[in-house]
């Protein structure tokens, strides 16, 4: 399957359990990889056949910035159910980083497949 990656989409949002987290945005880093179908525009270099990848990433963009999630897992659910939308694409994942959530720790990141149908 081929695919299409966005990688270190770096955005600011609402995330955590504790209400230290929840008082002021935080950074979170997003990758994703989205499987589709690149032979028909590969071929026809015409921009009508592709997915196009800059509206998607806004509209990822502003659903993460709106967002109030308190889990990594349900802001990653919300990035995955957005890209399926898309009838280009037959599954994506996602990989959302929280840079500085664990001592120690650069950061805790989640990641998840999701296929259309599921």
């Amino acid at each position: 399957m081929d695919r299409i990656r966005i990688r270190d989409l770096s955005v600011r949002c609402i995330i955590g359990v504790e209400d230290a987290e929840r008082r002021q945005k935080q950074d979170v880093i997003i990758n994703l990889v989205i499987y589709t179908d690149l032979q028909r525009p590969g071929r026809s270099d015409d921009f009508a056949d592709a997915l196009d990848y800059s509206a998607l990433k806004k509209k990822v963009v502003a659903v993460v910035e709106n967002s109030h999630r308190r889990l990594l897992e349900a802001l990653a659910e919300d990035i995955a159910r957005l890209c399926l939308e898309y009838p280009a694409v037959q599954a994506v994942r996602v990989s959302v980083d929280k840079p500085g959530a664990l001592r120690f720790a650069r950061s805790v990141a989640v990641d998840i497949k999701r296929r259309r149908g599921e």
